[in-house]
């Protein structure tokens, strides 16, 4: 069979009508708006009602990407969902959803890399597109962080949010979707982790996530450095030839340090983590959906996405849009 690409059609994303503002945390934390701003640039998060499921803000997040891309759910043959905080242990968060939108009986099945979980799907979905197996698939990263964290540590709930971002491929005669770098490293994966397991039927050491904050900032600035570069040479670009970079929204500074370390001016990289918070593998769909929805990203333009995560995990996925 020869083959064939993927290219993006269509994204979407959803985040949950409940805000909460740095100022309404602090009422319950030792923290500050001054604090958490300086920090890490943001304002504010969005947090899951108690009835909603990471397969709810999924279904949102797809039911708009869909419809930008013009494709009925039906014709989904491939559901990847990235997620760390799935409905159940299983069955499949993408299960789930497939049922969610009659999306009939293709492939479906989760992927877990945390916060570069969907570059890690993003990859997955385009390699299986070029065997030409699969003619359309949904892509979606989904999170519901607010209940994964101590809310008394300031340390690491102030950073999270919930939400959800999604985006439709359809194979293509032309690349789209012109490569993807992955990587991951197990020696770091104490430094960000939620180590609790559950045994008979309780939860055995911590369900909260736990992170060495310095050591994260230290390893995300110089593995997003490199894989920036390392995509851009595997397919003979240069760092001037990119139109825009959508990086994992974890932390601003984490941010200016990476666009500091590659000279590339901060008006060329999608910002949305003041408003969105740190959204784990949502992140990057979200800040792609907006930006397409505002008019920045435009047709032909060259957009390289980059995440870095618990594991640890990396990667990149550079797109022809």
């Amino acid at each position: 069979m020869s083959l064939s690409y993927s290219r993006i059609v269509g994204c979407g994303g959803y985040l949950p009508a409940k805000i909460v503002s740095n100022d309404e945390l602090a009422r319950t934390v030792d923290t500050s708006d001054e604090w958490i701003f300086s920090r890490t640039g943001i304002k504010q998060r969005h947090i899951a009602a108690d009835g909603e499921l990471t397969s709810d803000l999924a279904l949102e997040a797809s039911r708009s990407a869909l419809a930008a891309a013009g494709i009925p759910s039906s014709a989904v043959d491939l559901i990847i969902v990235a997620t760390t905080t799935p409905d159940v242990i299983f069955p499949s968060t993408a299960c789930i959803l497939q049922a969610k939108l009659g999306a009939g009986t293709g492939a479906a099945f989760d992927v877990q890399a945390v916060c570069s979980g969907f570059m890690y799907a993003l990859a997955t979905a385009d390699a299986m597109m070029r065997t030409g197996a699969f003619r359309n698939a949904l892509v979606v990263g989904a999170e519901i962080y607010s209940r994964i964290l101590d809310w008394k540590d300031r340390s690491t709930c102030v950073l999270f949010g919930d939400g959800a971002g999604a985006m439709v491929l359809t194979r293509s005669e032309a690349p789209g979707i012109l490569g993807s770098r992955l990587h991951a490293d197990g020696r770091y994966r104490d430094i960000l982790a939620v180590p609790g397991s559950v045994r008979g039927g309780e939860v055995c050491g911590s369900p909260y996530l736990t992170m060495d904050g310095n050591a994260v900032f230290k390893f995300a600035v110089k593995v997003l450095g490199e894989v920036v570069d390392e995509t851009l040479a595997a397919h003979g670009f240069e760092r001037s030839q990119l139109d825009w970079l959508i990086p994992h929204q974890a932390n601003i500074r984490i941010i200016q340090a990476t666009a500091r370390r590659l000279g590339i001016p901060m008006q060329k990289i999608v910002v949305t983590v003041d408003r969105h918070a740190n959204t784990s593998a949502a992140s990057i769909p979200l800040a792609y959906d907006v930006a397409v929805r505002d008019g920045r990203i435009r047709p032909g333009q060259l957009v390289l996405m980059e995440g870095v995560g618990g594991g640890f995990t990396w990667g990149a996925v550079l797109a022809r849009v």
